[in-house]
């Protein structure tokens, strides 16, 4: 196992409160390294359809304590400053059944800086290690929660919201409604029930933002 000597250069396009985040965590990431612990990655959203790396080893896990909401507003990948987007992100309370995806030792802390890149433009998410139930025992996994107080959380959004946000939400990776398409159908795949999810992918259908089953 190669631990760095030095830390890597900063990914681009990141706040200043971002890369304070990531040098935290990369610490943390390094010392669980050096304690000969894997490092772990939670998946609930877009890394379920759309890994950073390619991991050396998957497993289905429930995460107890959090939930998956579509509550965080997105003015970079899934939106922008004139029109945020949104964005799935780990509420507390209940449970979330996601997968914990498992990096190669030697390539982990650059696969860290890659995953701050997309996930952390602005440092809104909270990155926590957060104990994850596997059929094969629990492990601690690096995930992106988000706290309530925090102003990207929107709260509980009406129907007419939602719509006007699948309508006109566009961002670097693409729309928020074809994300959240996108998730819905992975879950599916995954046989992950989440019923916020199917209700919303209902809702955009039935306005005819995203295909209905029936027409594929």
């Amino acid at each position: 196992m190669n631990l760095p000597l030095s830390s890597p250069a900063a990914p681009s396009g990141c706040s200043a409160h971002s890369l304070d985040l990531l040098q935290t965590t990369r610490q943390q990431l390094i010392e669980r390294l050096g304690r000969g612990e894997p490092f772990w990655l939670y998946a609930y959203g877009s890394l379920l359809w759309r890994p950073q790396f390619d991991p050396a080893e998957i497993r289905p896990a429930r995460l107890w304590g959090h939930h998956r909401a579509l509550r965080m507003r997105s003015r970079v990948n899934r939106g922008s400053l004139d029109c945020p987007g949104l964005v799935f992100a780990l509420l507390p309370g209940g449970s979330c059944v996601g997968q914990v995806h498992r990096a190669g030792v030697d390539e982990a802390v650059q696969q860290l800086d890659a995953l701050w890149e997309r996930e952390m433009p602005n440092g809104v998410y909270t990155p926590r290690w957060l104990r994850c139930h596997t059929p094969q025992g629990p492990v601690t996994a690096l995930a992106f929660t988000l706290d309530p107080a925090h102003p990207s959380h929107t709260g509980r959004l009406d129907d007419a919201t939602h719509l006007a946000i699948f309508r006109h939400a566009e961002g670097r990776y693409g729309r928020t409604v074809d994300y959240l398409h996108r998730t819905a159908q992975c879950l599916q795949a995954l046989c992950i029930d989440d019923a916020e999810v199917s209700r919303l992918v209902r809702l955009a259908q039935r306005h005819g933002l995203l295909p209905s089953q029936d027409s594929r």
